[in-house]
């Protein structure tokens, strides 16, 4: 082997074995079986024929069939494509196409033609945007009230990169429930998030709080965090007034994705909801297969 090829050679030999060290077996109670019935069937005629985009698929969640097989779905408004990159995050990256004005009223129709008694909606991050997608965001919360009087709303919202004037638009549309994820601890967040900034995200949380919001967020474990940083982030969560978290199993979506440094037992999952709730959170969803919009519509029925 000539001198040139050594390098070449122990680089890959390297890569192959951090590969197989970082490749961990998925244990037995992260398998899901995803069965369809009639309801998921119409479910995803109403997102094929309306054109929506859904964080059900395009996120790869877990709880799909479960969701769409009771007739419920988290929209996903702003288009498919994100403009930002997170590690951990299936959604496609890139260059978006220009909104589609007609978006809003899609969404607030097949949320009546579903006859959800809750919807949650969320978007990709439209950073291309002068108003980063604000104004989009309340027209379609708007014309979901209007549409659908009686179906309570939840909203999952970027950061707009920390502008409080274009979190105000909406603030102002006052969905029942608002939320923004932490995603994960302080000190992983630079390594997953793009763009992202974790005191910015507290900001955001402290904003929707001060403006008599029911405030909720999520993160995901698994990531390499230790127990006392996710007790940290609790912690920073509730000084900013969040009332509701959720904790799942982070789950890599391809090889090209941030490993998942560990599966989280389900009895560690049920240590966090306890002590989450003894720190004063109102609600505490906490599994392996928790997701931001799993079970939804009884956080506001609980709280």
């Amino acid at each position: 082997m000539t001198p040139e090829v050594l390098p070449l050679a122990s680089s890959v030999f390297l890569a192959i074995s951090f590969l197989i060290m970082t490749h961990i077996k998925k244990p037995e109670w992260l398998k899901i079986q995803i069965g369809t019935n009639a309801r998921y069937t119409e479910t995803k005629r109403i997102v094929d024929t309306h054109k929506l985009h859904t964080i059900c698929s395009s996120g790869r969640c877990p709880n799909l069939g479960e969701c769409w097989g009771k007739g419920t779905a988290t929209f996903m408004i702003g288009g498919a494509i994100c403009t930002r990159s997170c590690k951990f995050c299936n959604t496609l990256t890139g260059k978006p196409l220009p909104l589609d004005p007609e978006e809003p009223k899609h969404v607030a129709e097949s949320i009546q033609l579903m006859k959800l008694n809750h919807a949650v909606i969320t978007s990709v991050d439209r950073d291309d945007l002068k108003d980063l997608g604000a104004a989009h965001w309340a027209a379609t919360l708007r014309t979901i009230r209007e549409l659908c009087p009686g179906t309570t709303i939840e909203a999952l919202i970027p950061d707009f990169q920390g502008h409080a004037e274009l979190l105000q638009q909406v603030i102002d549309t006052r969905p029942d429930i608002l939320s923004h994820n932490m995603e994960t601890v302080r000190r992983i967040s630079p390594l997953v998030r793009s763009v992202a900034n974790y005191d910015t995200s507290l900001k955001v949380i402290r904003q929707i709080s001060e403006n008599g919001l029911k405030a909720k967020s999520g993160i995901m474990v698994g990531l390499g965090e230790t127990p006392a940083e996710v007790e940290e982030t609790m912690d920073d969560l509730l000084e900013n007034g969040c009332r509701i978290l959720t904790i799942g199993q982070y789950l890599q979506p391809s090889a090209k994705h941030y490993p998942v440094a560990e599966y989280i037992h389900p009895d560690q999952f049920k240590k966090y909801q306890e002590i989450g709730e003894a720190k004063g959170f109102e609600i505490v969803e906490s599994g392996p297969l928790v997701r931001s919009s799993y079970h939804a519509e009884k956080h506001l029925r609980k709280s």
